[in-house]
């Protein structure tokens, strides 16, 4: 059952950030730029940043996570021989 909530609430975040990202990327610059509704955004030029930013940080991880565990398996390799 706790899996579940997890998992639900992971797909909940995931599609709160879908819909402000859309929101911010394909609908705002139609709207008109003094309108009520840009103060709720952050300047165009994050919309490309942000992503830029936690892909190379993905990138990061999973490349540490990679070269962690062929290291951890190399040492277990070597103290079966």
């Amino acid at each position: 059952m706790g899996n579940q909530v997890v998992g639900l609430g992971l797909v909940a975040v995931s599609l709160i950030i879908f819909t402000y990202y859309t929101a911010w990327v394909i609908l705002l610059p139609f709207i008109d730029s003094e309108h009520v509704i840009h103060k709720y955004f952050l300047p165009r030029a994050y919309a490309v940043a942000i992503p830029l930013a936690a892909g190379l940080l993905l990138l990061l991880f999973v490349g540490l996570f990679i070269t962690y565990v062929m290291l951890k398996s190399e040492r277990v390799t070597k103290k079966a021989q």
